[in-house]
């Protein structure tokens, strides 16, 4: 796939990760908008292959920290927050255990 195509590839997916993470959100969903355009519109001059390659590696980095580490908060009350997470980041609820057991 040509360098284009990845990077345009890579500018969809953080729009759609960040319309998944955000979700109900419209002040958090404006401002990744307008972060991701920036960041882009400001490598849009680019050509080195290898610095290109380098802002893609960062691109992709950021797209799986939105994925798996951001969860949303309501407030509720004047000290409470809601916490509100993606199906996806409950996956993998494995209970804490002291004593690990060696695998075989």
């Amino acid at each position: 796939m040509a360098q284009a195509a990845k990077v345009l590839q890579l500018f969809k997916t953080l729009h759609r990760t960040r319309q998944q993470v955000f979700k109900n959100d419209v002040r958090a969903l404006e401002a990744a908008r307008i972060k991701i355009n920036e960041e882009f519109k400001n490598n849009k001059s680019e050509t080195s292959p290898k610095k290109i390659e380098e802002l893609m590696k960062i691109g992709s980095d950021v797209e799986l920290l939105l994925r798996t580490s951001v969860i949303q908060g309501i407030h509720t009350d004047h000290n409470t927050l809601k916490l509100v997470p993606r199906k996806d980041l409950l996956v993998e609820n494995v209970p804490y255990c002291d004593a690990p057991t060696q695998k075989q």
